[in-house]
């Protein structure tokens, strides 16, 4: 099995999960190969979690360009907070991987700086056909746009769902409620 897949079964097993309960020797057994193998492909069981979650996201939020930017904006927030919310466990666990693991924490920024550009990019093109205001701080939209999601997954005080993915939306563009 490629490394790949090793991270699908990673990431569905720690989406069944508490990242804290899920160890290298359950990831290897679910996907059925040995411990050595899954440190042959990762250094650390931080890097599985992020290679996890890197494959969730390319699956679940491609590239968006329909040449309408509310629309694309919704679309990439709202699959964005739904992959997040349906593998909740995947996202708090790489955050505590990264505290004590400098390969997960460097994966971590490598991935959030990628995710980030998507966004702005996203945002940029927006400003360009002017759906947002002029004066938009893109770099401020990006941080609050996933600022919200970083802040309620770990604390779980309120839903990371469609209905505050499309609401996140209309207030990044100035839309109306």
């Amino acid at each position: 099995m490629s490394g790949e897949g090793q991270a699908k079964r990673a990431a569905d097993l720690l989406a069944a999960h508490d990242h804290a309960a899920v160890s290298i020797d359950a990831i290897a057994q679910a996907a059925g190969v040995s411990k050595h193998t899954i440190y042959r492909w990762w250094p650390s069981k931080g890097a599985v979690l992020l290679e996890a979650m890197a494959e969730r996201a390319r699956q679940q939020t491609p590239g968006l360009d329909t040449g309408v930017f509310a629309a694309d904006l919704e679309t990439f927030l709202t699959t964005t907070f739904r992959t997040a919310a349906e593998v909740s466990g995947l996202p708090r666990g790489i955050m505590a991987e990264a505290q004590r693991d400098p390969v997960a924490a460097e994966g971590l920024r490598q991935f959030t700086t990628g995710r980030r550009d998507e966004l702005r990019a996203l945002l940029a093109r927006g400003l360009a056909q002017g759906g947002l205001p002029a004066d938009s701080d893109l770099d401020l939209l990006v941080d609050q746009a996933f600022g919200l999601m970083c802040h309620r997954l770990p604390l779980g005080h309120a839903p990371v769902d469609d209905d505050a993915a499309r609401r996140l939306a209309r207030s990044l563009t100035g839309a109306p409620r």
